[in-house]
Parts: C-alpha cells; structure tokens; sequence
C-alpha cells in the first residue's frame, strides 16, 4: 500500500504536543512505505533519508510556516539562532537498521525547541515515532516509566560504536549491556523498561537526541552531558557528542564514576 497523507487533528493547529506526534507518525508511515519497495543497502538508506526530510519540510512549512527547522538531512539556516522557535528533527535515526529488514530499533524525532528570557531557550514538545512498532512516544502524554523489572542495572549502548569507558562502568554498576540502533530507540528502552541507562559519548548532534530528551524529560526520566551539565540545544555548532539518560536513582551513581574516571 503506498503512503497517502493523512489530515491532522485539529488541535495540532494550536498544540505543538500534538503536531509533532502526527509529524513522528506520518514520516514514519512514509518509511514504512519506502522500506517496502524493494530497495536494499545505500539505495534504501538514502530514499529513506530523502523521503522522510522532504515530507518533514513541507509540512511544517504547511503548518508552523514561521518557525525555523534544523534537520539532519537539510542545511543548516543560521536564521535559526535568531528565531523564537526551532523544530529540530531527524527524519529517520538509525538508517542502518532501517536498511535490515525486519528490525524495528530506527526511529523518526521531531523536537520543538523555544526562546526562554535572555538568551536561553528549552524543548518544549518532541516525539519519537518506532514505526516498525506502531508506536510513538510524545511529551504530550508521556510514557509512564514503570517499576524496573530487572536485578541488576541495563545500559543501552551502540550497537556499532560503544564507548569504552562503558564497560568499566557496567562493571561498577553490576549492569549488562544491551546494543541497540537509533539513539532514539536507546533513550525510549529506558521509559519502556527494557533497559535502566543510556549513556553515550563520542559523537552527536542535537537532532539525535533532542526529541528524545524531550519525551524522557517529560516522563521524568533524568537526563544531562557526561559532565553532568545540562544538555543544551540550537546552537551555533549542533555538535553535542555525549548524554546521560537513565532512572533518576542511577544518575548520582552514573556521574560520579564517569568523574572519578575521567571521562570526557
């Protein structure tokens, strides 16, 4: 079946919540579509790519025309440090695994960021589509973080490029380790208590965590830099390499050792 639009509610008009969640949806439901019309490897990753930025773009031009946009697959506009309010978005997050059929850890995030007093400004709204589960998560009615089920602590780390400070720290903690794709599908392991901390470093920019951390900040999950300092967005250089998202409990545990060690 190839993909046909869908209307969005009306309360999207007014309500960031509910737009970036039909955003997350209908992108993911494009890629659903193009993983399905039988292109493999580079092919597959590049229409997924295009396929997703391009329908991103022209709806949020269609339905926040004001806003700024700061997309992994498009250029960076500058305007975007001058503006009030920024989607950063990552239309398809973990390409490699949406190049292997079946498997359902790539993700689509949609992130509002918004100008605070001064010169500062937060997230306010994010989603994060898992279309291959049918499932998205927003801020607008954030995933209820359940007891944790296991015995020991799990940390969510690359499947392809781990840290190596990560397995000294699963050591610390008594923890496994579990590898998994796209960051966002990490960040969500720990609100749906498949896993208890996301620790990374080495490498990434806003769009892979922005529409994450919104949604785990708005389940109350706890979220920072390595160092601890908050994680900050649209910035002039969207470099933002390394993050903490993890059950509240560990994070005192987690940023101490990193410290004691000498992580950075």
């Amino acid at each position: 079946m190839s993909y046909e639009p869908t209307i969005p509610p009306e309360s999207a008009a007014t309500d960031d919540h509910v737009l970036a969640a039909w955003l997350a949806d209908e992108a993911g439901r494009r890629l659903l579509d193009v993983r399905g019309e039988g292109l493999e490897g580079r092919e597959l990753k590049d229409a997924g790519d295009a396929a997703a930025h391009e329908l991103l773009m022209a709806l949020l031009a269609e339905h926040r025309p004001t806003d700024a946009v700061l997309s992994e697959e498009g250029k960076d506009d500058k305007v975007r440090l001058t503006s009030e309010r920024v989607w950063i978005i990552d239309p398809l997050d973990g390409t490699r695994e949406f190049s292997e059929p079946p498997r359902d850890d790539w993700a689509v995030h949609v992130a509002l960021w918004e100008r605070t007093a001064g010169d500062g400004g937060e997230l306010t709204a994010g989603a994060v589509a898992q279309p291959a589960l049918g499932e998205t998560f927003t801020t607008g009615a954030p995933p209820v973080v359940p007891p944790s089920t296991s015995e020991s602590p799990r940390i969510a780390v690359s499947r392809s490029r781990p840290p190596e400070f990560v397995h000294g720290l699963a050591r610390e903690l008594d923890a496994q380790l579990v590898a998994m794709g796209s960051a966002g599908v990490k960040v969500l392991s720990v609100a749906r208590d498949l896993t208890d901390a996301y620790v990374h470093a080495g490498g990434q920019y806003e769009w892979d965590s922005a529409a994450p951390v919104a949604v785990a900040r708005a389940a109350g999950l706890f979220t920072s830099r390595i160092d601890g300092s908050p994680l900050r967005y649209n910035q002039d250089d969207v470099y933002l390499p390394d993050l903490v998202v993890c059950r509240p409990e560990l994070a005192d545990r987690i940023l101490t050792w990193i410290a004691d060690n000498g992580v950075s």
